[in-house]
C-alpha cells in the first residue's frame, strides 16, 4: 500500500527588499566621501604645522635694535658739576626723584643727593647695581659715599636707537635674568597650568570663563602662554576657527619639541607691550626700559604687576594714554600675586599704594641731538654696513654730555633771539668739545633742537673770516729768528696784484690804517692790512698745509684772499683747526664714538684718541698767549663783562664781507667752543663776530662747570719785560712794562730809553722768571 503522501504546506513568499533609507541611500556617500577628503587633507596640513611651527621656531633670528648711548658721567671727589646739571643727567640717565631705596630712585636735599643706580654693562665691564651719597660743595663734588670706591658711573642715557627694518624695538634678556617675581607672576596671570598642560589646556580655558564671570571683565585670557607666542610669532590676529585650529596644532607641536624655559624665554622677548611711536615694543625688556627707564632686572613689584597688566592690551592699558584704566588693571594684577602668594599681605599693600611711576619724560624718547646722532650716524658709515647697523642689537658709547648739549641748546636760541632785528631771522651752530681728548660734547645744528633737516655744524660751509688769522700769525711766530710777539708789523693799505684779475686791495673792518703795530695787537685787533703783510710773507700755500696737517682740508683755491679766511669750513671743522691750540699742541681727531659693543658684550669697534704732537710747540704757545690778549685788550674784550667768571678764555672772532657770518672760537683749559651765526640764504644780516657769535658763546660757556687751571708752558720759553708796544726790552718799573713770552734766544736785543745801561755785575733787571 502505498504511503500517503505528505501534504506540502505553500511556500511562503520571502518580503520584497527594504529600499534604502534616506540617509544611507543620499547622505552617508556623501558624508564619508567629505570625512575621507577631510582626513586626506588635514593630516597633511597638520603635519605640515607640526614641521612650519618646529622649523621657524628653531631657525628665529631676534632682531633688536642697536642702541645709541650717551658719554657715562663719572662721578669723583672734586668733579665740577652744579645741583641742576646733576639732576639733568640723573633724569637724562633714567632716573627719577623718589625713594632711594628703590633702585633707579634719587633723593636730593639742598647740595646732598642719595642715589641708587641701577646696573649697567659698560663696554669695560658690568657696574652692580649701588647707593651711593654725595654733597656739593662750592660748585664741586665732596665726599663719595660708594660701594664703587671714589669713582661711580652713572649709567649713561640712551639718545636714540638705529631700528630694525620691522620696526620692533626689543631688549633681548635670557630667562635666568629675569626677575623670579616676572616669571611666576606672568604664568598666576596668563597660564598657571603652564608647567603642566602640552600646549592647550580645556581646564584653564574653562576656569579663565568662570574667573572674567565673577570679575565681570577680562581677567584671564583662555589662550595658554604657548597659546599666545604662536600667534604672536607665527599667525595674524584675525580672530576664526580655523586660526584657532592652527594655533593650537603648532602649540602641541611646540611644546613637544622644546622646553617649557625656551617657550617661556621666547615669550617674555616676544609679547607686544605698546609702542614708541612707529616702533612696535617687543617684550619685557625693552618695556621696563621705556616705561621706567630701568633694566627689567631692577623693576620692583607694582611694576612688573603693570607691565604683566598690559599683556592684556596694550594699548588700552597704557599708563600714559589710560592711566586709571592702567592701575586698575595693575592693583588687579597685584591681587592675583596676593591670591597665589606670590606676595605677602605687607608687600600687596605697599605696592597697590604706589603711583603707577613711569617715567615719560625720559621713555628713551628723548628724541634731542639729532643734530649730533646724525653726526654718530656718519662716523658710523665710514666703518659698517648700515644692515650691519640695523637689528643686531649693538650698543655705540658716544662722547655727548647731555647737560652741556642742553646748555648749547638753550644759548644759541635765546642768543639769536636777543641780537636778531627780526624774529627768526638768524640762524646758527655750536660745537662744544673736550680740547685735549677731541671728544664732542655738544653740537647743535639748528636754533629749534627738535627740528630735523639741514645740520648747520656739519654741512654750512661758510667763509670763516678772521677766525682763520691765528694760523697766519702761527707760521709766523715758528720762525722765531724773524718774528715774535712784540714784532712791529706795518697796517697800511695794500694792493696785491693777481695774474689775469684786478689787483685786491683788502681794507681793514672799519676802513682805517694804524701804521706801525706790534704783531700781538695786530691779531688781537684782528687788523686785516697787517695780517695780510705778514701772510704774504709766510705764504698762502704754507697757509694751507698747516690746515690740512691739522686735520682740514681747505680746497685748492691758494688766493692771497684765505689769509683773511676766504675759505669756506663747517663749524666742525673749524672746531677740529682750533682743537690744536686749545690743547696745548696735541692734535687728534674730532670724535663723537668712544666703543661698538655686539649683542654678545664683545667690543667690535674702538675709536682711541690718536694724539699727535705740533712740532711748533713753542709757537704754539706764544700764539696761546697772544689769543688771550685778543679776549681781554682785542675784538673779544666784551667777555670782561659778559663772563665775570672769566678762567682764562682765548679766542678769535671772526666777521665776513657784508656782515653775512659771525663767528666766535675760545676755549679754555677744558672746554672749546665754536660757534657760527647767519642767514641761511647767505643775505647781509649786519652782524659780527663780536656782537653775535660772541655772545652766544659767553651765554653757554657762562653755564659750563669750568676749572681754572694755569698754563704749561714749554722749557724753552723765557720772559721779557718790554716796552709795550715797542719791540724794545724793559725793566718791570717803565710805565709801558708788559712781560712777554719769548722762545728762547729770540727777545729783543735793543733797550727802551726807561731804563739805564745795565751794570755789569747786576742780573738784566728786563728779564722775568
Amino acid at each position: 500500500m502505498s504511503r500517503p503522501s505528505k501534504k506540502r504546506s505553500p511556500r511562503r513568499a520571502s518580503p520584497p527588499p527594504k529600499k534604502p533609507g534616506l540617509f544611507r541611500r543620499w547622505l552617508l556617500p556623501p558624508t564619508l566621501f567629505v570625512l575621507g577628503l577631510s582626513l586626506g587633507l588635514l593630516v597633511p596640513w597638520v603635519v605640515w604645522l607640526d614641521h612650519q611651527a618646529g622649523q621657524r621656531f628653531e631657525d628665529r633670528q631676534w632682531t633688536q635694535a642697536s642702541r645709541v648711548y650717551a658719554r657715562p658721567l663719572e662721578l669723583y671727589p672734586g668733579l665740577a658739576i652744579s645741583a641742576s646739571d646733576l639732576i639733568f643727567e640723573l633724569q637724562a640717565s633714567g632716573l627719577s626723584q623718589g625713594a632711594p631705596a628703590s633702585i633707579g630712585q634719587y633723593r636730593h636735599n639742598g647740595d646732598r643727593f642719595d642715589i641708587h643706580l641701577p646696573g649697567f654693562a659698560f663696554p669695560d665691564g658690568a657696574q652692580p647695581p649701588s647707593r651711593l651719597s654725595l654733597g656739593l660743595s662750592q660748585g664741586r663734588i665732596g665726599q663719595i659715599d660708594s660701594p664703587q670706591g671714589t669713582l661711580t658711573r652713572v649709567p649713561p642715557a640712551e639718545l636714540g636707537s638705529l631700528m630694525p627694518l620691522d620696526d620692533r624695538d626689543r631688549t633681548l634678556v635670557s630667562l635666568p635674568d629675569f626677575p623670579p617675581l616676572l616669571i611666576v607672576g606672568i604664568q598666576a596671570v596668563e597660564d598657571r597650568a603652564f608647567n603642566h598642560h602640552h600646549g592647550v589646556d580645556p581646564r584653564g580655558l574653562a576656569r579663565a570663563t568662570w574667573a572674567n564671570l565673577r570679575h565681570g571683565q577680562l581677567v584671564q585670557g583662555g589662550s595658554t602662554i604657548t597659546q599666545q607666542l604662536v600667534k604672536n610669532l607665527f599667525l595674524t590676529p584675525d580672530r576664526s576657527l580655523v586660526r584657532k585650529f592652527n594655533e593650537a596644532v603648532m602649540a602641541l607641536s611646540l611644546e613637544r619639541r622644546f622646553s617649557k624655559a625656551d617657550i617661556l624665554e621666547a615669550y617674555l622677548n616676544e609679547v607686544y607691550l605698546g609702542q614708541d611711536g612707529p616702533n612696535a615694543i617687543h617684550g619685557f625688556g625693552r618695556a621696563s626700559e621705556y616705561y621706567f627707564g630701568l633694566p627689567v632686572q631692577a623693576l620692583a613689584p607694582e611694576q612688573i604687576a603693570l607691565l604683566i597688566g598690559m599683556v592684556r592690551g596694550a594699548s588700552w592699558y597704557h599708563p600714559v594714554r589710560n592711566p586709571q584704566r592702567a592701575l586698575n588693571r595693575r592693583n588687579l594684577v597685584l591681587d592675583m600675586f596676593l591670591e597665589t602668594g606670590l606676595l605677602t599681605a605687607a608687600e600687596h599693600a605697599d605696592a597697590r599704594s604706589r603711583p603707577l611711576g613711569v617715567n615719560t619724560r625720559t621713555q628713551r624718547g628723548q628724541r634731542g641731538q639729532s643734530d649730533f646722532m646724525d653726526l654718530v650716524a656718519r662716523q658710523l658709515r665710514q666703518d659698517y654696513r648700515d644692515r650691519d647697523l640695523r637689528g643686531t642689537g649693538l650698543r655705540i658709547f658716544t662722547t655727548l654730555s647731555p647737560s652741556a648739549q642742553r646748555h648749547a641748546e638753550q644759548a644759541l636760541a635765546a642768543g639769536l633771539a636777543d641780537v636778531e632785528r627780526q624774529p627768526n631771522e638768524l640762524q646758527g651752530a655750536i660745537v662744544l668739545l673736550e680740547p685735549a681728548s677731541g671728544e664732542i660734547r655738544a653740537l647743535v645744528g639748528d636754533r629749534q633742537p627738535s627740528r630735523r633737516g639741514f645740520n648747520r655744524a656739519l654741512d654750512a660751509r661758510r667763509p670763516v673770516g678772521s677766525v682763520i688769522k691765528p694760523f697766519v700769525y702761527l707760521l709766523a711766530l715758528a720762525q722765531p729768528d724773524r718774528y715774535h710777539l712784540a714784532s712791529t708789523l706795518n697796517d697800511e693799505a695794500i694792493s696785491v696784484p693777481l695774474p689775469g684779475q684786478p689787483a685786491w686791495e683788502p681794507r681793514n673792518y672799519d676802513g682805517e690804517s694804524q701804521g706801525e703795530v706790534a704783531l700781538m695787537d695786530a691779531l688781537g685787533r684782528s687788523l686785516n692790512q697787517a695780517t695780510v703783510q705778514l701772510g704774504l710773507d709766510v705764504g698762502v700755500p704754507a697757509l694751507m698745509r698747516v690746515l690740512r696737517q691739522l686735520g682740514v682740508e681747505p680746497g685748492n683755491d691758494v688766493h692771497p684772499s684765505a689769509l683773511l679766511g676766504a675759505i669756506e669750513l663747517s663749524p666742525l671743522q673749524v672746531a677740529q683747526l682750533y682743537q690744536a691750540l686749545a690743547s696745548e699742541g696735541y692734535s687728534t681727531p674730532l670724535r663723537a664714538i668712544t666703543d661698538v659693543i655686539n649683542a654678545e658684550g664683545e667690543s667690535i669697534g674702538r675709536y682711541p684718541m690718536q694724539m699727535r704732537p705740533i712740532r711748533d710747540r713753542e709757537a704754539l704757545a706764544l700764539l696761546d698767549f697772544a689769543m688771550r690778549h685778543a679776549v681781554t685788550d682785542g675784538t673779544g674784550r666784551s667777555l670782561s663783562w659778559r663772563l665775570p667768571n672769566d678762567p682764562g678764555v682765548r679766542g678769535k672772532t671772526g666777521t665776513t664781507n657784508d656782515r653775512r657770518d659771525a663767528w666766535f672760537a675760545g676755549y679754555s683749559s677744558d672746554w672749546l667752543g665754536v660757534v657760527w651765526t647767519g642767514r641761511d640764504d647767505n643775505q647781509p644780516a649786519n652782524i659780527s663776530g663780536s656782537s653775535a657769535a660772541l655772545p652766544v658763546w659767553a651765554r653757554l660757556f657762562s653755564q659750563l662747570s669750568i676749572d681754572h687751571q694755569p698754563t704749561s708752558w714749554p722749557d724753552s720759553i723765557d720772559w721779557y719785560w718790554v716796552d709795550w708796544p715797542s719791540p724794545l726790552l724793559a725793566s718791570e718799573d717803565c710805565p709801558n712794562a708788559r712781560a712777554l713770552p719769548f722762545i728762547a734766544g729770540s727777545q729783543p736785543s735793543q733797550l727802551s730809553p726807561c731804563i739805564p745801561e745795565p751794570e755789569s755785575e747786576r742780573r738784566w733787571p728786563w728779564q722775568r722768571r
